[in-house]
């Protein structure tokens, strides 16, 4: 019932946008607003856009060794950052080496890193960490407590420094500025592979900063985006989302996040089992498909080699505003050509897509 579902503290404001609202993780969250998802997605890849992602977890780990613990746990390998720095990483189960959840960790100081885990994900990823943690360090879950906005796009810099919040940082860093005499977590990252920052801040401000965001970016036509572009934006990029291209059933190595694993480390989740599995090769790999019609692919669509010879399904497909194209990834054998020709079975009728390495378009994501 959507009653029963969670609300950012920007609900309002998204009301008043004309937002059409889906359930995504256990809460009520923005699809997309009144201009549209091909708009919104034009505005992030030509000029800016703004997202709520509120509804991604936030987790606390502190306390002595607390980024030793993480480290041993987690998939990468913390200690090739340093505090002020994010990293990407994954929670994996340590008997099947599947994905738990993917993440993003915020190196605060030895004694305190947070954890952003995907918004269904968060009280999973929270238990097993807590019930593995030292005397001293503990986990607490602030899943409800900040609002976390994405400012994503060329003119991104632009709309930050005007509310008075720090830019020009290295890609996947963070800095703590203040809203208003709040504290703000500015990082240098995103999920639509062009140049932005996720801010995340006390609730208290969540409006005035929305506000006061959305007036900055007047100048550059910047619009309010929802899940849906921020789906076909990933999608582009060949970013995994959990559910689809990661899973308990799918791992690192198969959905070739293996770059995110700390192959060196003596001791994370899973460790034993991906590396038997790297050694011997997994027999299916992630592959991004782009349609050589008019057809769109979608989920669990069937992905074939002949019309009687399966290969496995597509895990997200979408029509790509930029491409103006379909495009797909779909889990398939390992030994098939990396430019090969396949069937879609879309609608019951086998649509030809060629075989590509994401990410399909060329993007800003680390320019300085």
């Amino acid at each position: 019932m959507a009653e029963d579902l969670l609300r950012s503290p920007l609900h309002d404001r998204h009301v008043a946008l004309g937002a059409k609202f889906a359930e995504f993780g256990g809460w009520s969250m923005p699809l997309e607003y009144s201009s549209g998802v091909v708009k919104e997605h034009t505005a992030v890849r030509s000029s800016v856009g703004i997202f709520d992602v509120s509804h991604l977890g936030k987790a606390m780990v502190s306390g002595p060794g607390a980024a030793d613990f993480v480290n041993r746990t987690l998939t990468n390998d913390l200690r090739k950052i340093g505090p002020g720095q994010a990293q990407y990483t994954l929670c994996c189960d340590d008997a099947t080496g599947g994905v738990v959840d993917d993440l993003i960790v915020y190196y605060r100081d030895d004694e305190h890193v947070l954890l952003v885990p995907n918004a269904a994900n968060t009280a999973e990823v929270v238990r097993r960490m807590a019930a593995e943690a030292p005397e001293g360090v503990t986990i607490v879950d602030h899943h409800r407590d900040y609002v976390v906005l994405a400012v994503q796009g060329t003119r991104s810099d632009e709309v930050l420094s005007a509310v008075g919040l720090p830019v020009g940082h290295d890609y996947m860093s963070f800095t703590e500025a203040e809203f208003e005499g709040v504290g703000v977590v500015v990082c240098r990252t995103g999920y639509t592979g062009e140049r932005g920052y996720e801010l995340i801040a006390a609730n208290s401000v969540a409006e005035a900063l929305w506000d006061a965001l959305l007036a900055a970016g007047a100048p550059y036509d910047m619009l309010a985006c929802g899940l849906g572009a921020r789906d076909t934006l990933r999608t582009e990029m060949g970013y995994p989302l959990h559910g689809h291209e990661l899973s308990l059933d799918i791992t690192p190595n198969e959905a070739r996040v293996g770059w995110a694993v700390g192959w060196k480390k003596d001791a994370f989740w899973g460790r034993d089992v991906l590396l038997a599995e790297k050694e011997a090769g997994s027999r299916r790999t992630l592959r991004g498909l782009v349609a050589t019609g008019r057809a769109i692919p979608r989920p669990h669509m069937m992905v074939s080699l002949t019309h009687d010879v399966m290969l496995g399904e597509i895990t997200s497909g979408t029509f790509s505003p930029t491409l103006k194209k379909g495009i797909g990834l779909a889990l398939l054998p390992s030994d098939i050509h990396p430019e090969a020709e396949v069937g879609v079975d879309v609608r019951g009728r086998r649509e030809i897509f060629q075989l590509v390495k994401p990410p399909f378009v060329d993007t800003s994501v680390r320019e300085s």
